[in-house]
């Protein structure tokens, strides 16, 4: 049910989708005796799609999730392994073009391959199945061991989750795809706008990683004043950090996180 919610009621409170359809409803009671609170409707749907689209209000969502935690410190050794979360691969276009295909959080794979090649001894895993809500189609786990094996990751090293729908899923299939040791220590590599929500779930199914964030939205503390002049790049930060936000507040109050914030914690 929570999936079904997330795929529906959650992605119409994405502020482009909401602001849409609030002018949409403006549009339509402007023909009807409710025209006065149509126009407003319209004027409202207008204002707030410009200030999502040209403000920093991306920005300004999106710097504390991305600066919660810091980078991962090497001091203390080699991990035994490296999970990267599900969403660099498009499943989809892949499956069409027979070729693995990047989405906007190419960085994951990336940097995976580095940490690969730093660590010859870590074990490599990637958690991603679809995220479709009616159509069970490809897994992106399906693709992304052609595209490790390119990268120079040999295949005896990978090991794929293709189940997970999303973070939740992510945490509770790894934790019991890999029977994590107490003293093991385990990076978690996904963006850093996602890494609190996926902190704190991997934190909730007893797996005790290490963040390891990458794939900023967000420079330094000057961006927090960038006016943008592209709308579909402003539009696309701020509906990228209301999800975010809605994702804590929804798996806190439905008790899947033990905090709404999580963040570092001492050694």
């Amino acid at each position: 049910m929570f999936f079904v919610l997330s795929k529906t009621l959650g992605v119409m409170l994405f502020p482009t989708n909401f602001l849409i359809g609030v002018g949409m409803l403006g549009a339509v009671l402007v023909a009807t005796r409710f025209a006065r609170l149509g126009r407003k409707c319209l004027i409202a749907s207008v204002a707030l799609l410009a200030i999502c689209a040209y403000s920093p209000i991306g920005f300004l969502l999106l710097y504390p999730l991305e600066s919660r935690f810091p980078p991962w410190d090497p001091a203390r050794g080699a991990p035994a392994g490296v999970i990267v979360l599900g969403g660099s691969i498009d499943a989809d276009l892949s499956a069409a073009h027979g070729v693995p295909v990047t989405s906007t959080a190419g960085d994951r794979m990336i940097v995976t391959a580095e940490l690969a090649r730093l660590y010859p001894d870590a074990r490599i895993v990637y958690s991603g199945g679809t995220a479709n809500l009616v159509f069970d189609g490809p897994r992106e786990a399906d693709y992304a061991d052609k595209m490790f094996e390119s990268l120079g990751i040999p295949k005896t090293r990978l090991l794929m989750e293709r189940s997970s729908r999303n973070t939740y899923e992510n945490a509770e299939l790894s934790k019991a795809l890999l029977a994590p040791k107490s003293r093991e220590r385990w990076l978690l590599v996904t963006s850093a706008f996602h890494m609190p929500r996926s902190v704190g779930l991997f934190r909730k199914a007893g797996f005790n990683i290490e963040p390891y964030p990458v794939d900023w939205r967000v420079g330094s503390r000057a961006d927090l004043l960038t006016f943008t002049d592209i709308a579909g790049d402003g539009l696309a930060r701020t509906d990228l950090a209301v999800r975010e936000w809605i994702g804590l507040l929804a798996y806190r109050v439905t008790g899947k996180i033990d905090e709404l914030f999580p963040g570092p914690v001492e050694h």
